[in-house]
């Protein structure tokens, strides 16, 4: 009996230390941490949400059901640790010398919610009963504290990217991005200033997104607006100034670029999203030559100044193109991104004719 009664101490203990490694690398630590507990409660509600969200017949009733996933799931990350933490404390009351489960199992509720109705006969009980008690008031405060970062941040994303649709229309196109400025300025040099704004939103991306995990799924208030939509667009569109574009060269979008890729390649790695980090130019990317000429035919047909070498600007395209492709549409299928050229029209072939595109 002693040496049950020391097994399930053990493991009481081992469950409480657990659950708390599990909120410090999920709401504290910063840095991206793949937490085991938190990453079942997220795969976990979100088959709920889709096997919902499928029913919806258009893309905005789908668009509506999703944007409560990434809130539903912020409330049950703190119940299932402090559910889990109960089982533990549960254990280690039992095994302190508690009479029953049951009274094990009300004196760690008691305790756990600062509750205060269950009596305490014995030290060890008390010492239980303060730890136990602790935890709960830390995981609440945590959460509470938690919340208002998450928005924060979302606010902040959302900036640029509800002025993209000034620049390149809803859903937002690379094409009519550069077609926008072309008409109203003809100057390209003004994209530099757009591409310095989006380097810094790309850096600030990559740090949220990996260390405050919800905020990948918060949907925009728009359903046609969304994150990942946004940078999938500029990417494309710096790709095309710095290959297809008759303009000097702009280290604005180089470096617009890299940011970007290096960006969505960790949010991809934190989601084991596989991609090739030493691909090239001659490596396949989701964009057709045929889909590349279309666009290059349009934007010369609008008085675009382009390259005249198009194999050359083709090539140059798919060597920006490579460095992003596979992790912009591996987190565009996680996260349901609604319908963007060049970006979910591929990771969802079907997503045009749900938004009736």
């Amino acid at each position: 009996m002693l040496l049950m009664k020391l097994l399930v101490f053990s493991l009481g203990v081992l469950i409480v230390v657990w659950v708390m490694a599990t909120a410090v690398r999920t709401f504290i630590l910063p840095r991206g941490e793949n937490a085991f507990l938190s990453r079942q409660v997220f795969r976990g509600l979100r088959v709920v949400f889709l096997l919902v969200a499928r029913q919806a017949r258009t893309f905005e009733q789908q668009d509506r059901i999703l944007a409560y996933y990434s809130p539903v799931v912020l409330l049950a990350l703190p119940f299932t640790y402090l559910f889990c933490v109960l089982i533990g404390f549960t254990c280690i009351n039992w095994a302190i010398g508690v009479d029953s489960l049951y009274d094990a199992l009300l004196l760690s509720g008691s305790s756990l919610l600062t509750l205060g109705f269950a009596p305490v006969h014995t030290m060890p009980m008390m010492i239980v009963s303060f730890i136990d008690s602790a935890i709960g008031l830390i995981l609440v405060a945590v959460l509470i504290a938690y919340l208002p970062v998450i928005y924060s941040e979302f606010s902040s994303r959302e900036k640029l990217v509800s002025m993209l649709d000034v620049n390149a229309n809803t859903p937002p196109s690379p094409v009519e991005f550069i077609l926008r400025v072309h008409r109203n300025r003809d100057d390209f040099d003004y994209m530099r200033g757009i591409f310095a704004q989006w380097e810094a939103w790309f850096v600030e991306v990559e740090e949220t997104h990996t260390s405050l995990v919800a905020l990948v799924f918060l949907r925009s208030q728009v359903p046609e607006r969304n994150w990942l939509t946004a940078a999938g667009v500029v990417l494309d569109t710096a790709a095309l100034v710095q290959s297809t574009i008759d303009t000097p060269n702009q280290i604005e979008a180089s470096f617009c670029l890299r940011a970007g890729y290096l960006s969505l390649r960790r949010i991809a790695t934190f989601f084991n999203i596989p991609y090739n980090a030493s691909a090239t130019r001659e490596d396949d990317i989701s964009i057709t030559r045929v889909e590349y000429d279309e666009v290059y035919d349009r934007l010369l047909a609008a008085g675009v100044p382009l390259k005249p070498d198009r194999e050359q600007a083709w090539l140059d395209y798919k060597g920006w193109r490579v460095n992003y492709d596979r992790p912009l549409l591996g987190i565009a299928r996680i996260i349901t991104a609604p319908y963007a050229m060049w970006v979910s029209d591929r990771a969802f072939p079907d997503m045009q004719g749900l938004m009736g595109l």
